[in-house]
């Protein structure tokens, strides 16, 4: 069979592999990758499937080999996923192709910390787009020209089909919970995830001295209980809407609340050594939650707002964070 009449080979897996010495779940791999590549003919094969796709006979009958060997090289990278084989008809019974899986192997050989410029996965969660909730006046929703959205004081308000435009939120007491869509990558090792949203208390027009205990839950484990200081409203908020009137609450706190391996982050804080990524169970979810709630046995039950985009200080929704 020529090249011209092979099937296209699907290939699956990662494209770039990027490993480290100090993560126990690549040692494996960076043990099987160093024994593929200990052979010159391994790395003759690779060069030679950097851009088509050969059966094992004709590899053998390139670099002169037996295709017994050739066959062997093969298992060995295909073991590292370097390569991928798909067997396929030939002019005598089928026959096994083969093509490069991978572009680019980097082993990183320094400890591996906690950095927030190595990748991660990012998604702006508008904040209208609440899952489910529960509330209890004083509450109510704004667009983003500053207007009233349905019923003002009602728990009504946050059921409307128009609640995916609020650029403010805001009651007394109770929760809202959103789900974010699960893109963790399985393949790679998470290193934190971290939820940041512009947030204050919820006082009548605004009171700086106002505290409200707010309790943030992540996949249904409560990670801490912030206590604001207070409902800011001295100053215009950076993007809140001019048709806003002065004299009610205008801009918030950006935080952080986050989870790594270590215990529950506030603003990378530590704040709860008892909870790990491992108990998240992320990997065996297809959303990851949080919920921002005012309990009501709260020492200060002092309401909360949440910012959009077009509302506050921050021109940011509510931002979950995987990193690796």
């Amino acid at each position: 069979m020529s090249n011209k009449t092979k099937k296209a080979i699907k290939i699956i897996g990662e494209r770039d592999i990027s490993l480290n010495l100090d993560n126990h779940q690549h040692q494996e791999q960076i043990i099987k990758i160093a024994k593929a590549l200990s052979i010159p003919a391994r790395l003759q094969i690779l060069n030679l499937l950097k851009f088509k796709a050969l059966s094992i006979q004709e590899i053998a009958g390139t670099l002169d080999l037996p295709v017994s060997s050739v066959a062997l090289h093969i298992r060995f990278l295909e073991d590292a996923k370097m390569v991928i084989t798909e067997s396929q008809p030939g002019l005598r019974g089928s026959m096994r192709v083969c093509v490069s899986s991978v572009q680019s192997i980097h082993i990183d050989t320094a400890e591996e910390e906690f950095d927030p410029s190595k990748k991660a996965v990012t998604v702006d969660m508008p904040i209208g787009n609440y899952y489910h909730c529960y509330v209890e006046p004083t509450c109510g929703l704004a667009d983003a020209n500053g207007e009233m959205m349905d019923n003002y004081d009602s728990p009504k308000a946050f059921f409307t089909p128009r609640r995916g435009q609020a650029q403010l939120i805001w009651f007394q007491q109770g929760y809202v919970e959103y789900r974010f869509p699960n893109y963790a990558e399985p393949q790679l090792s998470i290193k934190e995830l971290s939820f940041s949203l512009e947030l204050c208390s919820e006082a009548p027009g605004y009171m700086e001295n106002w505290p409200s205990d707010i309790t943030i839950s992540i996949n249904d484990l409560e990670l801490t209980t912030y206590r604001c200081p207070g409902d800011f409203g001295a100053r215009h908020g950076n993007y809140t809407p001019a048709g806003w009137q002065n004299g009610k609450t205008q801009y918030g706190i950006l935080k952080t609340f986050s989870v790594r391996q270590s215990g529950g982050f506030l603003d990378g804080d530590l704040v709860n050594p008892h909870i790990s990524l491992t108990q998240l169970n992320i990997q065996d979810r297809p959303y990851i939650s949080i919920k921002i709630e005012i309990k009501e046995t709260a020492q200060y039950v002092g309401g909360i707002n949440i910012f959009g985009e077009k509302f506050g200080d921050y021109p940011q929704g509510i931002l979950m964070r995987i990193i690796y």
